[in-house]
């Protein structure tokens, strides 16, 4: 049995995902944390967090950089943690540097601080000829305008080290370029209270589907597990609606899209990582978004062990622990995977975007239907806004299919359920 040293986690999936998967392979966590009541207040009235499972939860200042290490090697004097993680993405490096401190399996902390940080990733892929788009890195509005007019409109502007496509958006101009930018440059800190780049990404707008690839990367060899559909929303935000695995691609396009993962992977001199890298499918080629150096978000680790029988988050378990992952692919009586992320229209909500869920019609019939596995919906009450990034999601379906329809059925599962708006004493009382 090891125990891990868990260091923060997100709200959503991967915090009931992880311990179960920890506690599954017979081994216990720490949970290390600046703010437990971050985790609790995201699920109240609900049964007892799953974090809450942790041998211990310890309370330290995870922002920290020189107390977060001299805390963690206390605990580590008694508690002797084989392995090191984290679910995430603003603690990936402070995990990958702890690990490397206390002499435990991890990736690189430099090859994870790449990965985390878009700007990183693109000099570093460009340098070793991983193909992926133009881009300049701006740290003033009169460099921005020069590279967008370079590169040619529209553009992709991003910010180099916010997650879940937060303030991620295409312009056409020079106008929306200035507003996107002060967007950026107007948040000092993320979700998590620490400072932030004060730069932006310019970046080519490339066309063509978007899939990303999930690889299990140990001892210097990276196994690709599969490659994924992505579904995306209406421009200008690119908030994703759904998922399929496996992709509904070609075998050409497959293989290149795994290709280009290995080779994104190896470039940014990642090991002991399970990874998720994000590919447009462009008329020139595949092309690299970005490289996750964690197992994918949005339930999409799920859709792969329903059809394969692989559970990435295991895996990562395994490499943390510096053990072999077993990814023998088992038949599972499923072909095909997807999940449907239900988003608030925008045109139900009031002027100025906002509104308070009073409820989702449809969720009993389609709970019933064959072919859903999971149906997870947020409660009446819950603050709503205007889909901008991937924090925004009502709630999903996930469906499971013997055929290759899995996304159809999905899609329309989610097109059955209805959110209603209005005010909280409605709900309530």
């Amino acid at each position: 049995m090891g125990h891990l040293l868990v260091v923060e986690s997100w709200v959503g999936a991967m915090s009931g995902l992880l311990p179960r998967a920890i506690h599954e392979a017979g081994h216990e966590f720490t949970f290390l944390t600046r703010d437990l009541h971050h985790y609790l207040r995201a699920t109240p009235g609900a049964a007892p967090h799953p974090l809450l499972s942790a041998r211990n939860i310890v309370t330290t200042e995870t922002n920290d950089a020189v107390e977060l290490p001299a805390a963690v090697e206390r605990l580590h004097e008694v508690f002797a943690f084989d392995g090191v993680l984290s679910a995430c993405d603003y603690y990936l490096p402070a995990t990958a540097r702890i690990a490397a401190r206390l002499g435990l399996p991890a990736p690189a902390p430099d090859a994870v601080e790449a990965a985390c940080r878009k700007d990183l990733t693109r000099l570093r892929l460009a340098e070793a000829g991983v193909p992926g788009p133009r881009f300049a890195l701006c740290a003033d509005r009169a460099r921005a305008r020069g590279a967008a007019r370079e590169i040619g409109y529209p553009v992709v502007v991003k910010p180099v080290d916010l997650c879940a496509g937060m303030l991620v958006r295409v312009v056409h101009d020079e106008v929306e370029l200035a507003r996107a930018q002060r967007a950026i440059t107007d948040l000092t800190v993320n979700a998590r209270g620490q400072r932030r780049a004060p730069v932006v990404l310019i970046e080519e707008y490339l066309t063509g589907p978007e899939v990303s690839v999930e690889t299990v990367t140990q001892a210097g060899h990276t196994h690709v597990v599969g490659v994924t559909d992505k579904s995306l929303g209406a421009e200008p935000t690119f908030v994703e609606t759904g998922h399929m695995f496996p992709a509904a691609l070609d075998p050409d396009r497959t293989r290149a899209a795994a290709d280009t993962a290995v080779r994104a992977v190896e470039a940014l001199g990642l090991d002991h990582v399970v990874a998720h890298t994000e590919i447009r499918l462009t008329p020139d080629g595949p092309r690299t978004i970005e490289v996750n150096p964690r197992p994918a978000g949005n339930r999409i680790t799920e859709l792969v062990r329903h059809v394969t029988g692989v559970d990435l988050v295991v895996a990562c378990v395994d490499v943390a622990l510096g053990r072999r992952p077993d990814l023998t692919v088992r038949e599972t009586g499923v072909r095909s995977a997807a999940i449907g992320l239900l988003l608030p229209d925008e045109r139900d909500l009031s002027a100025d975007g906002t509104g308070t869920l009073a409820g989702i019609d449809g969720a009993d019939a389609v709970r019933g239907e064959p072919g859903v596995v999971e149906l997870t919906l947020a409660e009446p009450g819950r603050a709503v806004r205007a889909a901008t990034s991937n924090n925004e999601y009502l709630g999903h379906v996930l469906t499971a299919s013997r055929g290759a329809g899995a996304r159809e059925s999905a899609e329309r599962m989610l097109g059955r359920l209805r959110p209603r708006y209005g005010a909280v004493s409605a709900v309530t009382g």
